[in-house]
């Protein structure tokens, strides 16, 4: 059901200001930073071995990670599982008893289709379901 962690995403105030401390101090390599303008984030993403860390900065204050930095700090928002047939793992999870934010993968950074577990039903952890075609996987 789920192959790896995919990413951590970490919500931070700002890319620009996170950045030097995972690429000068971590040596970690900078994949790429893009807009997702659907959730108002810019996201930064970071190779680390097989996984990634998201650097996910708010550009409006209507943004779920805006919402987040005001309510919890900058730090650890989900973990991102990477799966196959996405739309097939929502309907495991939720013939399991476990609620989604979506009930139908969204599109999200890197083209990714995407859907997120509600925390309440996670044990107040937010997970995030990804599903990358093999050309997103190489990124």
């Amino acid at each position: 059901m789920i192959k790896k962690i995919d990413h951590i995403g970490i919500a931070v105030s700002s890319i620009e200001n996170s950045l030097p401390f995972y690429t000068n101090i971590l040596n970690l390599q900078l994949e790429g930073i893009e807009v997702v303008e659907s959730e108002q984030v810019k996201v930064a993403f970071l190779k680390i071995g097989e996984s990634k860390l998201e650097l996910l900065e708010p550009l409006s204050t209507e943004s779920s990670i805006a919402s987040f930095i005001e309510k919890r700090g900058e730090g650890i928002h989900h973990i991102a599982l990477g799966v196959n047939s996405i739309e097939e793992r929502i309907s495991e999870i939720k013939a399991n008893g476990i609620k989604m934010l979506q009930d139908e993968p969204k599109l999200g950074a890197g083209g990714a289709k995407i859907a997120f577990m509600h925390p309440k039903t996670t044990g107040r952890v937010l997970l995030e379901l990804c599903e990358k075609t093999s050309k997103e996987e190489i990124r």
